[in-house]
């Protein structure tokens, strides 16, 4: 079992950035992969980023060459760079990983870009 916590979503301007974090409660990061997924009001849940235990990295079409994806495994967290927002990036980030047959979310964050 593990848990995850994300923080540092926010409110920011068109064109801005954030950083994510997400914390896990152990350490799984060199064993597991990890993904950002993100959710917008009346859409369904879709992966934005992910990670592998060997660093291999992919993004969804809408987020190339704007976000970033990378870890920290002795701090045992996750990072997504958010560079060059746009209104529809706005929505709740989640931090997940699955281990065996159990996915696990973190409790999400929410990013909310306007002017």
């Amino acid at each position: 079992q593990v848990q995850l916590v994300e923080s540092g979503g926010g409110l920011v301007q068109p064109g801005g950035s954030l950083r994510l974090s997400c914390v896990a409660s152990r350490s799984i990061l060199n064993i597991y992969p990890m993904g950002w997924y993100r959710q917008a009001p009346g859409k369904q849940r879709e992966l934005v980023a992910a990670i592998t235990p060997l660093d291999t990295t992919n993004y969804a079409d809408s987020v190339k060459g704007r976000f970033t994806i990378s870890k920290n495994s002795a701090r045992n967290t996750v990072y997504l760079q958010m560079n060059s927002l746009k209104p529809e990036d706005t929505a709740v980030y989640y931090c997940s990983t699955a281990i065996a047959t159990t996915t696990y979310w973190g409790q999400g964050t929410q990013v909310t870009v306007s002017s």
